[in-house]
Protein backbone atom coordinates (compact mmCIF):
# COMPACT_ATOMS: atom_id res chain seq x y z
CA UNK A 1 0.00 0.00 0.00
CA UNK A 2 1.41 3.41 -0.97
CA UNK A 3 0.86 6.64 0.93
CA UNK A 4 -1.16 7.02 4.11
CA UNK A 5 -4.26 4.90 4.43
CA UNK A 6 -6.55 2.89 6.63
CA UNK A 7 -6.18 -0.81 7.20
CA UNK A 8 -9.23 -2.50 8.68
CA UNK A 9 -8.95 -6.06 9.93
CA UNK A 10 -11.69 -8.19 11.41
CA UNK A 11 -11.19 -11.46 13.27
CA UNK A 12 -14.08 -13.87 13.85
CA UNK A 13 -14.03 -16.48 16.55
CA UNK A 14 -14.81 -20.07 15.44
CA UNK A 15 -17.47 -20.11 18.12
CA UNK A 16 -20.65 -18.99 16.38
CA UNK A 17 -21.98 -17.46 19.58
CA UNK A 18 -19.04 -15.11 20.04
CA UNK A 19 -17.88 -12.62 17.47
CA UNK A 20 -15.07 -10.07 18.06
CA UNK A 21 -14.09 -7.28 15.76
CA UNK A 22 -11.42 -4.57 15.95
CA UNK A 23 -10.07 -1.87 13.71
CA UNK A 24 -6.66 -0.13 13.78
CA UNK A 25 -5.14 2.71 11.75
CA UNK A 26 -1.81 2.65 10.02
CA UNK A 27 -0.09 5.76 8.58
CA UNK A 28 2.72 5.07 6.21
CA UNK A 29 5.21 7.92 5.66
CA UNK A 30 7.12 8.13 2.44
CA UNK A 31 10.87 8.28 2.85
CA UNK A 32 11.23 11.18 0.41
CA UNK A 33 8.60 13.42 2.12
CA UNK A 34 9.69 17.03 2.74
CA UNK A 35 10.82 17.70 6.35
CA UNK A 36 8.72 19.92 8.59
CA UNK A 37 9.91 23.56 8.77
CA UNK A 38 12.17 24.39 11.71
CA UNK A 39 11.09 27.49 13.70
CA UNK A 40 13.64 30.30 13.99
CA UNK A 41 13.86 33.55 15.92
CA UNK A 42 13.16 36.75 13.98
CA UNK A 43 16.12 39.06 13.50
CA UNK A 44 16.11 42.88 13.75
CA UNK A 45 16.22 43.01 9.94
CA UNK A 46 13.09 40.85 9.72
CA UNK A 47 11.24 43.15 12.12
CA UNK A 48 12.25 46.33 10.32
CA UNK A 49 11.37 44.82 6.95
CA UNK A 50 7.94 43.88 8.19
CA UNK A 51 7.28 47.31 9.71
CA UNK A 52 8.45 49.09 6.58
CA UNK A 53 5.26 48.15 4.76
CA UNK A 54 3.08 49.68 7.48
CA UNK A 55 1.61 53.01 6.43
CA UNK A 56 -0.89 53.65 9.21
CA UNK A 57 -0.34 56.28 11.91
CA UNK A 58 -0.86 55.95 15.65
CA UNK A 59 -0.46 52.86 17.80
CA UNK A 60 0.11 49.38 16.38
CA UNK A 61 -3.30 48.27 17.59
CA UNK A 62 -4.98 51.09 15.69
CA UNK A 63 -4.28 49.81 12.18
CA UNK A 64 -7.55 51.24 10.89
CA UNK A 65 -6.39 54.75 11.78
CA UNK A 66 -9.53 55.54 13.77
CA UNK A 67 -9.68 58.15 16.55
CA UNK A 68 -6.71 58.07 18.94
CA UNK A 69 -5.55 60.87 21.24
CA UNK A 70 -2.16 61.10 22.95
CA UNK A 71 -1.48 63.41 25.90
CA UNK A 72 1.72 65.46 25.45
CA UNK A 73 1.41 67.70 28.52
CA UNK A 74 4.60 66.60 30.27
CA UNK A 75 6.81 67.02 27.22
CA UNK A 76 5.13 70.28 26.14
CA UNK A 77 5.38 71.97 29.54
CA UNK A 78 9.04 71.09 29.98
CA UNK A 79 9.91 72.11 26.43
CA UNK A 80 8.12 75.48 26.66
CA UNK A 81 10.03 76.29 29.86
CA UNK A 82 13.35 75.37 28.26
CA UNK A 83 12.72 77.50 25.20
CA UNK A 84 11.56 80.58 27.12
CA UNK A 85 14.48 80.47 29.55
CA UNK A 86 16.81 80.44 26.54
CA UNK A 87 15.62 83.86 25.36
CA UNK A 88 18.57 85.48 27.11
CA UNK A 89 19.11 89.08 28.16
CA UNK A 90 17.54 92.03 26.32
CA UNK A 91 19.05 95.51 26.19
CA UNK A 92 16.73 98.34 27.17
CA UNK A 93 16.96 102.07 26.55
CA UNK A 94 18.70 102.56 29.91
CA UNK A 95 19.37 99.07 31.16
CA UNK A 96 18.76 95.39 30.50
CA UNK A 97 16.65 92.48 31.71
CA UNK A 98 16.33 88.72 31.42
CA UNK A 99 13.76 86.02 32.14
CA UNK A 100 14.66 84.66 35.55
CA UNK A 101 11.92 82.08 36.00
CA UNK A 102 8.85 80.53 34.40
CA UNK A 103 6.56 80.85 37.41
CA UNK A 104 3.44 79.55 35.64
CA UNK A 105 3.11 77.29 32.64
CA UNK A 106 -0.24 75.52 32.60
CA UNK A 107 -2.25 74.01 29.78
CA UNK A 108 -2.75 71.00 27.55
CA UNK A 109 -1.01 69.66 24.47
CA UNK A 110 -2.16 66.67 22.45
CA UNK A 111 -1.66 64.59 19.34
CA UNK A 112 -4.78 63.22 17.65
CA UNK A 113 -4.84 60.53 14.96
CA UNK A 114 -8.15 60.41 13.10
CA UNK A 115 -8.85 58.71 9.78
CA UNK A 116 -5.14 57.95 9.52
CA UNK A 117 -4.24 61.66 9.69
CA UNK A 118 -2.20 63.34 12.43
CA UNK A 119 -3.32 66.56 14.10
CA UNK A 120 -1.72 68.45 17.00
CA UNK A 121 -2.90 71.22 19.25
CA UNK A 122 -2.33 72.98 22.56
CA UNK A 123 -3.67 75.69 24.87
CA UNK A 124 -1.42 77.35 27.47
CA UNK A 125 -1.13 80.22 29.92
CA UNK A 126 2.27 81.54 30.98
CA UNK A 127 3.75 83.93 33.56
CA UNK A 128 7.44 84.83 33.46
CA UNK A 129 9.50 86.54 36.15
CA UNK A 130 11.88 89.19 34.88
CA UNK A 131 14.94 90.68 36.59
CA UNK A 132 16.85 93.68 35.29
CA UNK A 133 18.97 96.73 35.88
CA UNK A 134 18.06 100.33 35.22
CA UNK A 135 20.51 103.21 35.02
CA UNK A 136 19.44 106.27 36.96
CA UNK A 137 22.01 108.96 36.45
CA UNK A 138 25.25 107.14 37.11
CA UNK A 139 23.72 104.63 39.49
CA UNK A 140 22.29 101.25 38.53
CA UNK A 141 19.07 100.12 40.16
CA UNK A 142 17.69 96.58 40.03
CA UNK A 143 14.06 95.87 39.35
CA UNK A 144 11.75 92.87 39.11
CA UNK A 145 8.60 92.36 37.11
CA UNK A 146 6.31 89.85 35.43
CA UNK A 147 5.18 89.04 31.91
CA UNK A 148 1.71 87.53 31.73
CA UNK A 149 0.49 85.70 28.62
CA UNK A 150 -3.21 84.93 28.75
CA UNK A 151 -4.58 81.75 27.17
CA UNK A 152 -3.24 81.17 23.67
CA UNK A 153 -3.60 78.21 21.33
CA UNK A 154 -2.04 76.48 18.37
CA UNK A 155 -1.92 78.70 15.27
CA UNK A 156 -2.78 81.88 17.18
CA UNK A 157 0.67 83.26 17.96
CA UNK A 158 0.26 86.21 15.58
CA UNK A 159 -2.30 87.51 18.08
CA UNK A 160 -0.17 86.81 21.16
CA UNK A 161 -0.48 89.57 23.76
CA UNK A 162 1.57 90.31 26.88
CA UNK A 163 0.66 92.14 30.07
CA UNK A 164 3.62 93.64 31.92
CA UNK A 165 3.75 94.22 35.67
CA UNK A 166 6.49 95.86 37.70
CA UNK A 167 7.08 95.02 41.35
CA UNK A 168 6.71 97.97 43.68
CA UNK A 169 10.03 99.80 44.05
CA UNK A 170 10.27 103.09 45.95
CA UNK A 171 13.68 103.84 44.44
CA UNK A 172 12.20 104.22 40.95
CA UNK A 173 10.45 107.36 39.83
CA UNK A 174 7.12 107.11 38.07
CA UNK A 175 8.63 108.09 34.72
CA UNK A 176 11.31 105.41 35.13
CA UNK A 177 8.67 102.81 35.92
CA UNK A 178 6.72 103.72 32.80
CA UNK A 179 9.83 103.42 30.61
CA UNK A 180 10.72 100.07 32.15
CA UNK A 181 7.21 98.75 31.55
CA UNK A 182 7.42 99.87 27.94
CA UNK A 183 10.82 98.23 27.50
CA UNK A 184 9.60 94.98 29.02
CA UNK A 185 7.12 94.66 26.15
CA UNK A 186 10.07 94.05 23.81
CA UNK A 187 10.18 90.51 25.21
CA UNK A 188 7.06 89.76 23.18
CA UNK A 189 8.89 89.25 19.88
CA UNK A 190 11.57 86.75 21.02
CA UNK A 191 9.02 84.87 23.11
CA UNK A 192 6.70 84.54 20.11
CA UNK A 193 9.64 83.19 18.09
CA UNK A 194 10.37 80.58 20.78
CA UNK A 195 6.73 79.49 20.86
CA UNK A 196 6.73 79.17 17.06
CA UNK A 197 9.74 76.89 17.45
CA UNK A 198 7.73 74.88 19.97
CA UNK A 199 4.85 74.53 17.49
CA UNK A 200 7.24 73.23 14.84
CA UNK A 201 8.59 70.59 17.24
CA UNK A 202 5.05 69.68 18.28
CA UNK A 203 4.06 68.98 14.67
CA UNK A 204 7.01 66.59 14.36
CA UNK A 205 5.98 64.45 17.33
Amino acid sequence: MEGGGVVSTEKQNTDSTTTSSYTYWVREVKQDAAPLPVPRKLTAEDVSAGSGSCTHLGSAWNKAGTWEEKNLNKWATERIKELLLSVGSLEFSSGNAKIAEVSRCTGDAFLVTVRNKKRVGYTYEITLKVKGEWLIGEEKKTFKGNLDFAEFSYGELDDLQVEVRLNEDKDLLLQDKQRILQDMKTFLKPIREKLLEFETELKQR
